[in-house]
């Protein structure tokens, strides 16, 4: 079984709604998610917010966030799920920023550098991945391990 479609049956299972917010996958994890038939039942939708100014205006980062650590940070990728969570009324949202490649590279953030965030209600944390690859292999990793991430989680709390 894919891990979308595990995802999909464990949100069902919990009675959990799905947003995603992302930016450097540039909407690859919705379109993983969306392949699973039955996927409406749990999944409400996405926002790809590449420009800065989206993912402000539309998804609440705040400005200073942004000013202080870069785009491409732990804090903008929480504050993304956050913003997914209370823009779509959903339970969990997944986020994502990064450096696919070729360029984007600056001191302290190589290309390759991703920031997988997820919220729950009110409760936020990411992860920091370094992938090795061209763009596409880049964009892809970061989704399934914006996938494995959210099924992690799901699978945690099924355990409760």
């Amino acid at each position: 079984m894919k891990i979308q479609q595990n995802i999909v049956q464990l949100l069902r299972k919990r009675g959990l709604t799905l947003g995603i917010t992302e930016s450097a996958t540039g909407g690859l994890i919705s379109h993983m998610i969306t392949n699973v038939p039955g996927s409406s039942d749990v999944y409400k939708g996405s926002v790809t917010a590449y420009a800065n100014s989206i993912k402000t205006n539309v998804l609440g980062v705040k400005v200073e966030t942004l000013s202080q650590f870069g785009a491409v940070s732990s804090q903008v990728a929480e504050e993304m799920a956050l913003g997914g969570c209370r823009l779509f009324s959903v339970d969990i949202c997944i986020s994502d920023t990064g450096i696919a490649g070729p360029g984007g590279a600056t001191p302290g953030k190589p290309v390759g550098l991703f920031y997988i965030g997820l919220a729950e209600g009110l409760t936020a944390y990411s992860h920091e991945h370094i992938f090795h690859g061209n763009r596409g292999e880049n964009k892809e990793k970061a989704a399934y391990a914006a996938l494995e991430l959210l099924k992690s989680h799901l699978i945690n709390l099924s355990l409760d």
